[in-house]
Order: C-alpha cells, then structure tokens, then sequence
C-alpha cells in the first residue's frame, strides 16, 4: 500500500482530538447559563447534569471547532 501523499488531518482525527476539550466547554457554557437564569427564576442545574447534558451536546460543538481548526491549519500551511 502506497503511503498517503496528503498530511491533512481529517475532520474525525481532529474531533477526537478536540472532543474532551469541546465537551468540558460546553458543560461550563451550560452550568453558566443556568447560574444566570436562576435571575430569571429557572431552576438550578447542578454541575453533574450539566456534564450529562454535554456529553451529547459537544459533538456538534466539536465539529464546529473542527472545522475551524482545520481551516486555521489550511491557513497557516498556504503561507
């Protein structure tokens, strides 16, 4: 098998690589907001529900950072 002629990362190698990262992000955003919202009088969410809620919620967060990471490497690679 002939090796690969492109050293791009693909998108997936990339989330995976971001996905803790988006997820804790996400799981912070998420618990913040509801700090906020108790202002407002929505209920309190505690900080493991959050962490639940973001399990599912930071895939297409991590896409997003993805995408633009890889946007950034195609940036910097075309100097």
């Amino acid at each position: 098998m002939a090796p690969r002629t492109d050293p791009r990362w693909p998108l997936w190698r990339l989330g995976l690589l971001l996905y803790p990262f988006a997820t804790a992000a996400v799981a912070i955003n998420l618990f913040m907001l509801a700090l906020m919202g108790q202002a407002v009088g929505l209920p309190a969410l505690p900080p493991v529900t959050a962490l639940a809620l973001s399990v599912p919620l930071g895939f297409p967060a991590t896409w997003a950072a993805a995408r633009w990471v890889r946007r950034l490497i195609d940036e910097a690679e075309s100097r």
